[in-house]
């Protein structure tokens, strides 16, 4: 199914803007405004550490694992109408949490929301490729990177402020509301498409090779055990071979990734990921444990970076697609890992006006320049009709990217359970690891300036 191209200008584009701006920003929220209602709901549940653990856990797992399935399955039958079941999906399982009288409740209602996630976040995307025309594409890319982007940036501050005035339940049950409006626009303004040549029998196998092995690789890496690394890279080498052997019927075509630009993108993607999921991961903590912030002001610290997603991401697509993605992109990631290396500096008593603000200011000037010219160059180097999957690699090889970093560069500079007793053992650590991260930020600005060659 074809839709005719909508403009941006127009009001139609402008609600299908707003509906996959707000149904991907639900997931992108989720993902970070839970870390702060955690000592709250684990009181409140009489909770352990491990069960703490696995009310973050257990949503990261059914997301991942199930992300690449979202994307096909709205290729193959609809993406508005898989965006929609997505929604209701995800708002259901918010509830579930809202009201869970236990914790494995919780956590099961958890895994529930991130199987939402994974229908909704690769559809949000795909419709903007496949409903925008060819030259407002890449604005409307921009636009939905600043604003969908914000959602996760303003998680713990916003996560703050409900734990404080009106308890943690409302961090779950707020998506309820915002589920209806999602639903209400897109039934309304957004229009169908889908993949037409997609036909014969779904790639269930496929399917399930893929949810199995990234669910059972992430679970290696949180819980820091070999046995489920290696039985998830077998089985994802299995799903290697499976879909190079369906060809055309298979849930991730393997030809997909015969484009240099496509396959380029996505290493830039799994080592930029990595490196700011390590430093989303570690700066709140260092600023609580190390700098004696309070939850709410650590969790302020990093609105300039929403504010500037906000602003400067839209004329960073519009940029992209009159110059091409390659120095935007190189630049961006030069800028963010440069704020990094900055960021080791803020230590024991900082202060936010003259050590906390200037970096973080520069890592969101960085990543407004990036985010919008790479989710712009997935798309472009896709065809249309696989719009929904090559959004689905793009989420799940960011998702992998923080994963392994997050599981890897803690214990590779010395922080383990004991070092958050130990402020200096923190602070060391954590200057260790933001030199790790810029190094990881400059590999990717290498290959985005090798790889990307691509013009929209």
């Amino acid at each position: 199914m074809t839709t005719e191209a909508v403009q941006l200008s127009s009001a139609k584009g402008r609600w299908v803007l707003v509906t996959t701006v707000l149904g991907s920003g639900m997931a992108l929220l989720d993902g970070t405004v839970v870390n702060v209602a955690l000592p709250d709901l684990g009181r409140q549940l009489d909770a352990d550490i491990e069960g703490l653990q696995w009310t973050i856990n257990a949503y990261t797992l059914t997301l991942a694992g199930l992300i690449l399935l979202g994307g096909s399955l709205g290729d193959r039958f609809g993406r508005r109408k898989v965006f929609m079941i997505g929604v209701v999906w995800f708002a259901i399982a918010s509830a579930l949490c809202g009201l869970a009288p236990s914790m494995e409740t919780l956590i099961a209602a958890r895994a529930l929301q991130g199987v939402g996630g994974a229908l909704l976040t690769p559809g949000s995307l795909a419709i903007i490729q496949a409903t925008f025309s060819a030259r407002d594409r890449p604005r409307a890319i921009g636009a939905w990177s600043g604003l969908g982007g914000t959602a996760a940036a303003i998680g713990p501050l916003l996560g703050g402020w409900i734990v404080e005035t009106i308890g943690w339940r409302w961090v779950f049950l707020i998506n309820l509301p915002l589920a209806v409006v999602v639903l209400v626009i897109a039934a309304r303004h957004v229009p169908e498409s889908r993949d037409e040549e997609a036909a014969g029998r779904f790639d269930v196998l496929g399917a399930a090779l893929a949810a199995l092995g990234l669910a059972a690789l992430t679970y290696g890496l949180i819980e820091t055990e070999n046995v489920p690394m290696i039985l998830g890279t077998v089985i994802l080498a299995g799903f290697v071979i499976v879909e190079h052997h369906r060809g055309p019927q298979a849930l991730v075509p393997v030809t997909i990734f015969t484009n240099r630009t496509f396959t380029a993108v996505n290493v830039v993607t799994l080592f930029m990921y990595a490196a700011m999921g390590v430093v989303f991961f570690l700066l709140v903590l260092q600023l609580r444990t190390v700098s004696g912030f309070s939850p709410f002001a650590a969790g302020s610290a990093l609105v300039p970076v929403t504010l500037l997603m906000l602003v400067i991401s839209p004329y960073a697509g519009e940029l992209a697609r009159r110059i091409g993605p390659r120095w935007p992109m190189t630049l961006g990631i030069l800028v963010s890992g440069i704020a990094f290396m900055w960021m080791s500096r803020i230590g024991p008593g900082a202060h936010y006006l003259t050590e906390v603000l200037p970096p973080v200011t520069l890592f969101g000037l960085g990543l407004s320049a990036t985010v919008a010219p790479l989710t712009a160059t997935v798309l472009a180097s896709a065809s249309q009709r696989h719009a929904g999957i090559a959004s689905g690699v793009n989420n799940a090889v960011a998702r992998t990217g923080s994963l392994l970093s997050v599981a890897a560069v803690p214990p590779l500079v010395g922080l383990t359970g004991e070092a958050y007793l130990n402020p200096a053992l923190f602070d060391s650590a954590f200057q260790l690891s933001m030199y790790a991260c810029a190094g990881m930020m400059a590999i990717s600005a290498l290959i985005s300036l090798v790889g990307i060659r691509i013009r929209f």
